[in-house]
């Protein structure tokens, strides 16, 4: 697997939103099922990539709060594959020492699948110095449930009576314990973030590739990689900024 230049400024955490498996497969004349299958194997080059290239945090978009609105067989379909990625995945998660963590409302999921997931959290769990990445595994997410959520537990708080303060807010959100996002790829040719890290991605850098996510490997991460190395980050400040 083919690394980016090593003087590169890479970013810390980068966010991936998924799109495009069941057009991939319409496109080949393949099923739904082999489409989402191939994503799965994109999802795991995705890890193996970002530890080889030592990102911190590696942040997938699998499942948004607005998928449960598409049929039932699609989303019987997808809560497999997703009990099958568990029972596969894991095993490398461990020998490759990647810190599982999944976020969004999961209350939805079924008792079994909750299960697994606690599980899979519970068996990849890694010290400090041993840990080579933190994977963390949208499901059920959306970023405005993401902010009401963390709203209502603020209410909820000794935190309440006082002042409200960005850094204070940002403690009841999901990523709580992780830095925003430095990047956020968007595969399948749309130019929107879709309810995905609605508070993270304020200055989050952007990339967009017309690919699906099928056809989105390690070289491609790479392209997306040296483009991020190339922006030029000001998070609002002007005072660097040097006129043409």
């Amino acid at each position: 697997m083919k690394g980016i230049k090593k003087n590169l400024f890479k970013p810390r955490h980068v966010a991936i939103i998924m799109d495009g498996n069941n057009r991939w497969a319409k496109n080949k004349g393949y099923s739904g099922v082999e489409g989402h299958q191939k994503g799965v194997q994109r999802a795991r080059e995705a890890v193996e990539f970002s530890v080889q290239e030592n990102i911190n945090v590696l942040s997938l978009f699998a499942f948004s709060s607005e998928n449960w609105g598409r049929s039932e067989e699609e989303v019987s379909l997808l809560m497999s594959l997703l009990t099958k990625a568990l029972e596969e995945e894991v095993p490398n998660l461990i020998k490759n020492q990647v810190q599982l963590k999944f976020i969004g409302d999961l209350k939805k999921f079924d008792n079994d699948l909750r299960g697994q997931m606690k599980k899979a959290e519970f068996d990849t769990k890694c010290s400090k110095a041993d840990k080579k990445l933190d994977l963390i595994i949208a499901a059920s997410y959306g970023g405005r449930w993401d902010i009401l959520q963390a709203l209502k537990r603020f209410k909820e708080s000794k935190d309440y009576k006082g002042e409200l303060t960005e850094k204070k807010f940002g403690n009841y959100l999901s990523l709580k314990n992780f830095p925003d996002p430095d990047l956020c790829i968007r595969t399948g040719g749309e130019y929107r973030v879709s309810n995905f890290f609605l508070w993270h991605l304020a200055y989050s850098e952007l990339y967009f590739s017309k690919l699906f996510w099928p056809d989105f490997d390690s070289h491609q991460f790479s392209l997306a990689l040296e483009e991020y190395s190339k922006r030029n980050r000001r998070f609002g400040d002007l005072s660097n900024f040097k006129k043409n």
